[in-house]
């Protein structure tokens, strides 16, 4: 069991990584070495402060809001939600005292961050199982959205034990210490992250969030490193 334990909290993680970022920079260029588009993509009427437009409707997603208003409430509480939870990792990872404007515990939300960002998932996937958007999902669809589940999930569950049932056999410290290591390529297990009773957990968020960064430069959501530079050349 130490074995799997160190395979996925180690090898696999810099391998996951290492398919990450290499395969966002191969999609990228791949897509910028595509032949220009001779015609214009660029909507009318044109607005002044083009990038302050761009921004606009890169982030606050104004077409969703006018055509499905439901939709878009969790498709904001989401990316608020991933938002706060990379945070929380980075904090986890090294104190930035920039993030402590708020005083709070790490992570941010006292457990219901990971509870929100859980449901706007679920709500994303039965949604495909409703028409008209079962008719355009495809299997690659509920994988993907599966496989977040999953890994908010465990990782969600971690905080919530230690937050909501007084579970106090791993600290934040054993995690900091753990992506730590990892960071500065001197990756150590501690007893206390391999041998608690609820390590398992850890071990499940890391399995799953491995194999989601090692699927994403291949999947729809390669749409994230596109959505501003596309509506960057709509708003000219």
């Amino acid at each position: 069991m130490h074995t799997v334990y160190y395979i996925i909290l180690i090898p696999m993680v810099y391998v996951a990584f290492a398919v990450f970022f290499v395969g966002i920079a191969t999609r990228l260029v791949k897509i910028f070495r595509e032949p220009k588009n001779p015609s214009t993509l660029q909507i009318y009427p044109e607005k002044r402060h083009r990038w302050l437009w761009a921004l606009h409707d890169t982030f606050l997603l104004p077409t969703v809001r006018r055509h499905n208003p439901g939709f878009w409430v969790f498709l904001m509480l989401f990316h608020i939600c991933f938002l706060l939870l990379i945070i929380g990792h980075l904090e986890l990872i090294y104190e930035l005292s920039i993030f402590q404007i708020i005083d709070h515990e790490v992570f941010l939300g006292r457990g219901f961050v990971g509870l929100i960002l859980s449901l706007c998932v679920l709500f994303f996937l039965f949604r495909r199982f409703a028409s008209p958007v079962k008719e355009l999902s495809v299997p690659e669809d509920y994988y993907l959205l599966i496989l977040l589940f999953l890994t908010v999930f465990f990782g969600s569950q971690m905080d919530w034990a230690r937050r909501w049932y007084e579970y106090g056999n791993l600290s934040v410290e054993d995690y900091r210490h753990y992506l730590f290591s990892l960071v500065y390529l001197r990756p150590e297990l501690s007893s206390e992250l391999t041998e608690s009773g609820h390590s398992f957990m850890l071990v499940l968020h890391v399995f799953f969030a491995n194999l989601f960064l090692m699927f994403f430069p291949f999947s729809q959501l390669m749409h994230s490193f596109l959505s501003l530079p596309m509506n960057k050349l709509r708003r000219g």
